[in-house]
């Protein structure tokens, strides 16, 4: 496995040198913004992201104020008791995409979101959760949200602002030309390699998962 400078200078030398490249990473907030993102944000990047996965972005973000409307700006109260009228009525409503399990979704990740609020709320859990073990974090999004599991819950994790990897064909196509795994990340097995992977060039170079996944990208 490469060590991250080396990687650096190979997505630098692809993104026209090193002041360039360091043009082009974002860093995460801190987690005091993150601890102060509303629930009703959270639930919003939530539900955007898993009504895009395997449809246009552009649409979704075309109809967003539509769907901030007609979910009544993701508060999770009502969206959490939201009861068989509302959600039929949803499902003729036109300012949405009307895909019905994905609607359904809503209404488990408000009552998720809830469910925080037991160990200090969305903010405090999803945003404070340590680097060093995100797939920890992103299997909790999977067991025990909806429609979170894959990249889903990576993308709605690096759109919230937190520390994140996304596992990209091309972040994925570098962590297996590193050899640290031998195809795409599926198996728990493979998430513990990447995330050691991870780890390794955190400590090597300071930086945040952010911004290694973003050099692992540009690095393809």
């Amino acid at each position: 496995m490469r060590s991250f400078q080396e990687i650096f200078a190979i997505a630098a030398d692809r993104h026209g040198g090193p002041d360039a490249l360091e043009a082009k990473l974002s860093r995460p907030a801190s987690s005091d913004e993150l601890a102060a993102l509303p629930e009703d944000r959270w639930l919003s990047i939530l539900t955007k992201c898993i009504f895009q996965a395997g449809f246009s972005w552009k649409v979704i973000d075309t109809k967003w104020e539509g769907f901030e409307d007609a979910f009544d700006g993701f508060d999770p109260g009502p969206c959490a008791f939201m009861d068989d009228d509302k959600f039929d009525a949803l499902l003729r409503d036109t300012r949405i995409v009307r895909n019905g399990a994905k609607i359904a979704t809503v209404r488990d990740n408000a009552a998720f979101l809830i469910e925080l609020r037991e160990q200090g709320g969305a903010g405090k859990v999803l945003g404070g959760w340590p680097s060093e073990d995100y797939i920890g974090l992103l299997d909790l999004l999977k067991s025990r949200g909806s429609r979170l599991g894959g990249t889903t819950g990576q993308y709605a994790m690096r759109f919230a602002g937190r520390d994140s990897f996304i596992l990209s064909r091309d972040v994925t196509a570098r962590l297996i030309a590193e050899g640290v795994i031998d195809k795409p990340a599926g198996s728990k097995t493979a998430m513990r390699a990447v995330q050691a992977a991870f780890n390794d060039w955190a400590g090597q170079s300071g930086r945040s998962l952010t911004e290694i996944s973003r050099v692992l990208a540009m690095s393809v």
